[in-house]
C-alpha cells in the first residue's frame, strides 16, 4: 500500500454542515485512509491509497457535490481566490443596501401614513425594488441550498433561503390576491438578505486574519539568490537554487536558501523562526536557515537544503497541518451541526402552527415568527468556534517559535500535570568541557590519561566524548585512531588503542573490573559539584578519572520556576549519575530526579508516570525519541535532532527552555477561547432561537421587540453570532506568553 497525503483548497462552503457533507462524501471513495475538511480554513486534507485512488477523483469528487477546487495548488493561488470571495462579497452587499434602504424608508414611510390612502402602487414598487436582492444578492443562498439538500445535508443556506423566500413569496401573493392579507413584507426579505451578507463578508475579511500567521510565513521567503556559477555572480529567481550552489549574501539580505557558511562571518537574526530577537554569530562551517536576516558582515554559503526542503517549507507544512486538523473538542459541535438544521426547520414549523392554530394569532404573525426562527439559527457559529482558535493559535506559536505538529497535541498540553526534562541539551547546555583529572596508582600522567582516553573517544559522538577529544586538541595532544571501538548504550565505550584496551565510563561499566570504587571520596566531591565523573580503566586496572561538567542553560531556573508557576511537577529524566543530575536539579528547583535511566527505559519511566498524571516529555536527542513518542505531548527543542523533531507532537526552534512554558501557556489560552467561542455558539442558540418562538410573548413588562422578536433582527443577530466568534478568536494575536 502507498499511502500519499494532499491538501486541497475548496470554495463554496457556507457553514460547518457543507464542510461535513463533503467529508462524508470523500470518505466514501473506495481507497480514501483519511480524510479532514476545514471550513475554517476551507480546505480538504486527505490520506489515500495511490493504487485505489487518484488525485482528480478527489477533486472530481468534491466539484460533483457542487463545491469548487483552484486548479493550481498554492498559497498564492488561495489566497487570491479568497480576495476575489470577499470583493465579490462587498459588491453583493452595496448591491444589496442600494435596494434594501429605500425599500425600508420606504416601508416605514407607508406605515406610518406618509404616503397616502391609495398605497396600491407602493406594493408593486417595493416588489420591483425586493426582487434583485432576493434573486440576485440571495441567488447563492438558492445555489447552496440546492447543493446541501441534493447532498443529504441542510445547511446554513437552506434556512436564509427558506426564511427570505417565505417573505418574499407571501408579499408576492398578497399583491397578486388580496384575500391572503394586507400587509407585504418585502423589505423584510430584503433584510434578511442584506444583513446576513454583511456578516459573510465581514467573516470573510475576519477569517483572513486568522491566516495572517500562514501570510506572514509565506512573505519571509527570499525571491531571488546571488549564485555564483563558473566564478560569474548572476541573480537568479529562488526556484533556479540547487543544491551545492555557492551563494553570496549581503549585509541586509535575507538568506535564500538553507546552507553552511564557507566564507565570512556575521550576525544573523533568527527570530522569524526562533521568536529570539538576539541575533546568532555565524563564521565558517555554521549552518544557517533560509528567510533568516544577515546583519552585518559579508557571507558566502553552500545551498544544503532548497525549495520543499527548507527549514521555512517544513514550519509552513507544520503550520498548515496543525491549522487543518480537528481537535477532539470539536467533535461535539460537528455532531450538533449535523442535525442543527433539520431540527431548526421542525422548530420554525411547530412556531408556525402553534400561533397560527393553536393560539389562534393571525396567519402573517404566525408566519412572520417562523421566519425570525429560520434565521435566527447560526450553524456558522458552532462550525467556527474550534477551528478559528486553532488557527491563530498555532499562528501564534510558530511567530514564537512554537510548532504544534496538530490541534491535538494543542488541547493535550493545556490538561498536563507533569513535565519531564531530559537533562544534557535541554535543562543544560549539552556542550561539557573537561574540568579535572584525577591520577591513580598506576603512575599515568594526567595528559597520559587524557590523551588515551580522548584517542578512544574519536571514535565516538557522545557529547562527553567529543569534549574529552576536544580538551585534548586544546593541551596539544596527538591522538591516534582506535584499532577497535565499541559503544555501550547508557555506560560507556570499549576501544584498543596502541595494543592496550581503553574503558571509559560508569560505575556500571568498571564494576566488573577489580577496585570499581576506587577513588570513591574524589568522585562524591566531584559529583556533588554538579560534574559527570568518567573512570577510566586500561588494561582492566583503574587509572584515573575524568570529570566533565556541563554547564545549566541560561533561563533554565526561569523556566523551571515559570512551570511550577503553572501548577506543574517538574521531573528529570537522565542517564547520568544520582549525585550530579541532583546537583544540577537543586541548582535550578526541579522537584524530583530520576538518574541512571538507560536510553531503552526511558520510555517505560514515561509510561509509569502516566499511570497518574498526563505527562510530556521534552528531550532533543535521538534516544530521547522513544520517550517523546511515548508521552502524552512530546516536546523537541529545536536545536535538537530531525529524529526528536519528527517524534515530538511540538517542537521549539530555538534551545531556551523557558519556550516550554510559553508552549503550554499558548495551549491554556487558546481553549479557554474554543470554550468561550463554544460557550457563545451554544448559548447564543439555546437563547435567542426560543425568543424568536415567542416565549417571552406573556411577559407585557418587556419590550415589544423581545416579545415579537422581528425577523430583520433575527438577521442581524445571527450575522453577528458568527463574526463575534471569529473577533474572539483574533484576541489570541495579543495574548502574553
Amino acid at each position: 500500500m502507498s499511502e500519499k497525503q494532499i491538501t486541497l483548497p475548496i470554495t463554496g462552503m457556507s457553514c460547518a454542515n457543507c464542510s461535513n457533507a463533503v467529508e462524508r462524501n470523500l470518505k466514501k471513495l473506495e481507497g480514501m485512509a483519511q480524510v479532514n475538511v476545514n471550513y475554517a480554513t476551507e480546505n480538504a486534507t486527505c490520506t489515500f491509497d495511490t493504487a485505489l485512488l487518484k488525485e482528480h477523483e478527489i477533486i472530481d469528487k468534491i466539484k460533483s457535490i457542487g463545491y469548487n477546487v483552484p486548479t493550481v495548488f498554492c498559497e498564492d493561488v488561495e489566497q487570491t481566490a479568497r480576495v476575489a470571495e470577499v470583493k465579490k462579497q462587498t459588491y453583493l452587499f452595496w448591491i444589496g443596501v442600494v435596494f434594501t434602504l429605500p425599500l425600508f424608508m420606504l416601508s416605514m414611510s407607508r406605515d406610518f401614513g406618509l404616503l397616502g390612502a391609495d398605497t396600491a402602487w407602493v406594493n408593486w414598487l417595493m416588489f420591483m425594488m425586493a426582487l434583485p436582492v432576493q434573486f440576485y444578492v440571495g441567488w447563492e443562498y438558492y445555489i447552496g441550498s440546492w447543493k446541501s439538500l441534493k447532498n443529504g445535508a441542510a445547511n446554513m443556506d437552506v434556512l436564509v433561503a427558506m426564511g427570505s423566500s417565505v417573505a418574499f413569496f407571501y408579499s408576492l401573493a398578497v399583491i397578486l390576491n388580496p384575500a391572503f392579507g394586507e400587509h407585504v413584507y418585502f423589505e423584510t426579505a430584503a433584510m434578511i438578505i442584506t444583513l446576513i451578507k454583511l456578516g459573510k463578508l465581514l467573516e470573510a475579511r475576519a477569517k483572513n486574519q486568522t491566516r495572517a500567521a500562514i501570510k506572514k510565513l509565506m512573505g519571509l521567503q527570499a525571491k531571488t539568490a546571488r549564485v555564483i556559477r563558473d566564478g560569474v555572480e548572476n541573480d537568479i529567481v529562488i526556484e533556479s537554487v540547487v543544491v551545492g550552489d555557492m551563494i553570496v549574501i549581503r549585509p541586509g539580505e535575507k538568506m535564500p536558501v538553507d546552507g553552511k557558511v564557507i566564507e565570512g562571518h556575521s550576525s544573523v537574526d533568527e527570530s522569524m523562526l526562533t521568536g529570539e530577537s538576539i541575533p546568532v554569530q555565524k563564521q565558517k562551517g555554521d549552518a544557517v536557515i533560509g528567510a533568516t536576516l544577515n546583519k552585518q558582515g559579508l557571507l558566502k554559503i553552500e545551498a544544503t537544503k532548497v525549495g520543499a526542503e527548507t527549514a521555512l517549507a517544513h514550519i509552513i507544512r507544520l503550520v498548515q497541518e496543525a491549522q487543518g486538523s480537528k481537535a477532539p473538542i470539536q467533535h461535539l459541535a460537528d455532531k450538533v451541526s449535523s442535525i442543527f438544521v433539520p431540527t431548526i426547520i421542525i422548530l420554525a414549523t411547530f412556531t408556525l402552527l402553534i400561533w397560527w392554530l393553536g393560539a389562534g394569532f393571525d396567519f402573517t404573525e404566525a408566519m412572520i415568527r417562523m421566519v425570525a426562527v429560520l434565521v435566527i439559527a447560526c450553524p456558522c457559529a458552532l462550525g467556527l468556534a474550534t477551528p478559528t482558535a486553532i488557527m491563530v493559535g498555532t499562528g501564534k506559536g510558530a511567530e514564537q517559535g512554537i510548532l504544534f505538529k496538530n490541534s491535538e497535541a494543542l488541547e493535550q498540553a493545556h490538561k498536563l500535570k507533569v513535565i519531564v526534562l531530559d537533562k544534557t541539551g535541554t535543562v543544560t547546555t549539552g556542550h561539557p568541557t573537561v574540568t579535572d583529572i584525577i591520577v591513580g596508582q598506576a603512575g599515568l600522567s594526567e595528559n597520559e590519561i587524557l590523551r588515551l582516553a580522548a584517542s578512544a573517544e574519536r571514535g565516538s559522538e557522545h557529547p562527553l566524548g567529543e569534549a574529552i577529544v576536544q580538551s585534548a586538541y586544546q593541551q596539544g595532544l596527538s591522538l591516534v585512531e582506535p584499532q577497535k571501538f565499541e559503544a555501550i548504550s547508557g555506560q560507556g565505550i570499549l576501544a584498543t588503542v596502541e595494543q592496550q584496551q581503553v574503558v571509559l565510563g560508569n560505575q556500571r561499566l568498571l564494576e566488573t573490573f577489580e577496585k570499581a570504587d576506587f577513588f570513591q571520596s574524589e568522585i562524591n566531591r566531584l559529583e556533588s559539584e554538579a560534574k559527570t565523573v568518567i573512570r577510566v580503566a586500561i588494561d582492566n586496572q583503574p587509572v584515573g578519572l575524568i570529570a566533565v561538567a556541563d554547564t545549566i542553560k541560561e533561563g533554565s531556573k526561569e523556566a523551571v520556576a515559570e512551570m511550577h508557576r503553572l501548577g506543574l511537577q517538574v521531573i528529570m529524566l537522565t542517564g547520568d549519575n544520582q549525585a550530579t543530575a541532583s546537583a544540577i536539579a537543586k541548582a535550578v528547583g526541579i522537584d524530583r530526579v530520576l538518574a541512571g535511566v538507560l536510553p531503552d527505559d526511558k520510555a517505560n519511566e514515561i509510561k509509569h508516570l502516566q499511570k497518574e498524571h498526563l505527562v510530556a516529555m521534552v528531550g532533543d536527542g535521538i534516544n530521547d525519541a522513544p520517550a517523546l513518542a511515548q508521552a502524552d505531548v512530546g516536546i523537541a527543542i529545536g536545536t535538537g535532532t530531525d529524529v526528536a523533531m519528527e517524534t515530538a507532537d511540538v517542537t521549539l526552534m530555538r534551545g531556551d527552555l523557558r519556550a516550554v512554558s510559553q508552549a503550554i501557556s499558548l495551549s491554556k489560552a487558546t481553549m479557554r477561547t474554543i470554550k468561550q467561542n463554544l460557550f457563545w455558539a451554544f448559548g447564543y442558540n439555546i437563547l435567542l432561537i426560543p425568543i424568536a418562538m415567542g416565549v417571552l410573548y406573556p411577559f407585557t413588562t418587556l419590550p415589544w421587540m423581545l416579545r415579537f422578536l422581528h425577523p430583520a433582527l433575527a438577521a442581524g443577530a445571527m450575522a453577528f453570532s458568527s463574526v463575534s466568534v471569529v473577533m474572539n478568536s483574533l484576541r489570541l494575536r495579543k495574548v502574553q506568553l
